[in-house]
């Protein structure tokens, strides 16, 4: 274990936060909150000498393995969680710190989950760190490093696919940090876009900037306690069309960026991603017309926004989809299980993923019929090699035994089981809402402190799906 190069890279991730608190600082001086200001300011000042002295522990081999990548960016996120929280305890916006880690942890991890009960009493400067944290966590805050920071040896593509979503993590042109570069591009990029629409549609600037993050980071902070649904229909259409675009594989963008169209349309995953996205919206909106929700138009749009919202895992709400029949809700949950595409900001277990092991069903299904026939996995028409398959398979059996321990832990605070269900599955994919007491219109303020910290604990376990987070418990991790 290259103990002293982790190090090193704690300390540019602790100099990052201190950076990032100037956004609150500014937004708390600029609309005279001197004290929330003062606290920001004063713990990125911190946060810059502790990071200059941990920056001080340098390795001769600036080279580490998969092990060293996995433990850096855990740790890393671990880190910004402890930072990221201070602010809301200090200021007495969230009077307990457990609940204070909570939100941030739930903004970091783009999962939208919060503690609070009335938003709207929060400063400029907390609503404006806590959507921001979304935006942070959407990319990556190792990928920001690598592409800012140039790191020596081909072992920062480790870095990457520790913290990067979906099954396989590759360079898009030669260079990592090229690849770091142009992925953060098209991130700000389509992040500046929207925020121009929906100050074209007259959303106030603090607002659309709140907003943007999260749809960026597809994480879901409101500033409002109804979320979007006091919004103008415009707004929120801006707003579905984004969380779609953010759902999908960056890839995607690089092959359009690059004129590459042909390549762009043959990725699989992002046909059957907008696919059943379209059907979902589709299935829901004839089920509330028929049960009388409305027209089948404003049911279209209402559907559009929710489907959107769930299954790239951003948790915005226009309604509250708690009160939707039986079958609209069931679909939204298994929407929330599939999530968005790999490479993309969006959580869940991805759309490649569901793909691969579709493909897998089907493979055996072939083989027990024609027992001497070769069948080979193809995703994107590439065969698919066996690390990739095995690695989907562990992480489902992670996944699955995680869940029904986190469903366990959750059930001594006595809630029915609809609502520890969706609490686990709403933390653990990154979802943000689920239903009955988590519902849109609810929180997770009722539950225990140590339902709480499960539910931290699944937050992070999905951002980084799963092994990152869970091979710090296993004891060879730590020998040299």
């Amino acid at each position: 274990m290259n103990y002293s190069l982790i190090i090193h890279i704690l300390g540019i991730v602790t100099q990052l936060c201190g950076c990032f608190m100037l956004l609150p600082a500014v937004t708390g001086l600029f609309y005279r909150e001197t004290k929330h200001a003062l606290i920001y300011l004063i713990l990125g000042i911190l946060c810059a000498a502790l990071g200059s002295l941990l920056r001080l522990c340098k390795s001769k081999n600036s080279t580490f393995f998969a092990k060293e990548g996995f433990v850096a960016v855990t740790l890393s996120w671990g880190l910004l969680s402890l930072i990221g929280a201070i602010p809301f305890y200090a200021t007495g916006n969230i009077p307990y710190y457990h609940d204070a880690l909570f939100e941030i942890i739930s903004g970091l991890t783009t999962t939208g989950s919060s503690i609070l009960t009335n938003v709207e009493a929060l400063s400029h400067a907390n609503l404006i760190w806590r959507s921001f944290s979304h935006w942070i966590g959407g990319m990556g805050v190792l990928v920001f490093i690598l592409a800012i920071l140039p790191m020596t040896g081909g072992s920062t593509m480790n870095l990457m696919k520790a913290e990067s979503p979906g099954p396989s993590v590759g360079k898009l042109v030669p260079k990592m940090q090229q690849t770091a570069v142009l992925l953060y591009a098209i991130y700000i990029a389509m992040t500046v876009l929207e925020l121009i629409l929906l100050l074209c549609g007259g959303m106030p600037f603090f607002d659309a900037l709140c907003h943007t993050f999260g749809t960026a980071g597809t994480g879901g902070f409101g500033i409002k306690g109804d979320s979007l649904s006091s919004y103008s229909p415009y707004l929120q259409n801006v707003v579905t069309v984004f969380m779609i675009l953010f759902g999908i594989n960056f890839t995607f963008y690089y092959y359009i960026l690059i004129r590459k169209l042909r390549d762009a349309l043959r990725m699989e995953e992002v046909r059957t991603y907008l696919l059943l996205m379209l059907a979902a919206m589709l299935l829901i909106t004839v089920n509330l017309t028929q049960k009388g929700f409305g027209s089948a138009s404003s049911n279209f749009q209402m559907a559009a926004f929710q489907v959107a919202s769930v299954m790239t895992s951003t948790g915005y709400a226009t309604t509250d989809f708690n009160l939707w029949p039986q079958f609209s809700r069931t679909l939204l949950i298994l929407l929330m299980f599939i999530g968005a595409c790999a490479g993309s900001t969006g959580g869940g277990l991805k759309v490649s993923r569901f793909l691969i092991y579709v493909k897998q069903v089907k493979k055996e299904l072939i083989q027990q019929i024609h027992p001497k026939r070769v069948h080979v996995l193809k995703l994107e028409g590439k065969a698919l090699p066996h690390t990739v398959v095995h690695s989907c398979n562990t992480l489902l059996m992670a996944y699955t035994l995680l869940f029904a321990f986190s469903m366990l832990l959750l059930s001594l605070d006595g809630f029915d089981f609809t609502t520890n269900f969706t609490a686990v599955l709403a933390t653990l994919n990154n979802i943000g809402p689920g239903l009955n007491v988590v519902g849109p219109c609810g929180n997770f303020s009722e539950f225990s402190v140590l339902s709480k910290v499960v539910l931290m604990f699944d937050m992070l376990a999905g951002r980084l799906e799963l092994i990152p987070l869970l091979i710090l418990f296993h004891p060879d991790t730590w020998k040299k």
